[in-house]
C-alpha cells in the first residue's frame, strides 16, 4: 500500500460532471475571448472553483460577502478594468476573465458590464435573486450579447428546485 498523500484531483470534486461541464464552457468562453461572472449560493463551493482556476492557471477575481466594502470595490475595480493586459512579472494584475462570486453577496447593486457570460453553478430556489445576479452583467455600459448558463445535474434537487422557481414564476 502507498503510504503517500491523496492526490488533490482524486478528491470526489475532480470527478463532478457538473465541474467537466463548467470547465469545457470556460475554455470556449476563454477561447472566444468572453469574460464570465460565476455565481453560487455557497461559498464552499466558490472555494473548490477557486482551487480549480489556480490549478489551470485561470486568473480570476472573487467576492462574497465576508469581504470588506474596500476589498470587494477593488475585486469589482480589478475585474472591470478594460486596459491591456501589461507585459512581464505584472501580467497577473491584468482583468482577469472570470468573477466568482456569491450569489447574496454579488448578486445585487453591482455593474459588471465587462462580462458577457454569466453561470450559475447551482440553483437558488428564488428566481428573482438569480435574474438580479444575471442582470450585473445587463447594464447600461454594456455593448455585447450577454449570455447565461445554469448548471444543473440529472436526477438532482437541483431539479426540483428548478421546478420550484416555475411555480414561482407562474404566480406572477
Amino acid at each position: 500500500p502507498d503510504s503517500a498523500a491523496p492526490d488533490p484531483a482524486s478528491a470526489p470534486f475532480a470527478d463532478s460532471t457538473k465541474l467537466d461541464s463548467f470547465r469545457e464552457l470556460l475554455a470556449e468562453a476563454l477561447d472566444d475571448g468572453h469574460r464570465l461572472l460565476v455565481f453560487s449560493q455557497f461559498t464552499s463551493l466558490l472555494a473548490l472553483l477557486r482551487a480549480d482556476l489556480d490549478e489551470q492557471g485561470i486568473a480570476y477575481c472573487y467576492l462574497d460577502g465576508s469581504m470588506t466594502t474596500a476589498a470587494r470595490q477593488a475585486q469589482v475595480d480589478r475585474f472591470q478594468a478594460t486596459s491591456s493586459p501589461p507585459s512581464g512579472s505584472q501580467l497577473a494584475a491584468a482583468a482577469p476573465p472570470v468573477f466568482l462570486l456569491s450569489l447574496k453577496a454579488g448578486g445585487t447593486g453591482l455593474n459588471l458590464t465587462a462580462a458577457d457570460t454569466v453561470v450559475h453553478f447551482d440553483p437558488w430556489w428564488n428566481p428573482a435573486a438569480e435574474a438580479q445576479a444575471t442582470d450585473r452583467a445587463h447594464r447600461i455600459g454594456q455593448k455585447r450579447v450577454v449570455t447565461s448558463y445554469k448548471l444543473i445535474a440529472a436526477g438532482t434537487v437541483e431539479e426540483k428546485v428548478l421546478a420550484l422557481q416555475d411555480e414561482k414564476r407562474a404566480l406572477l
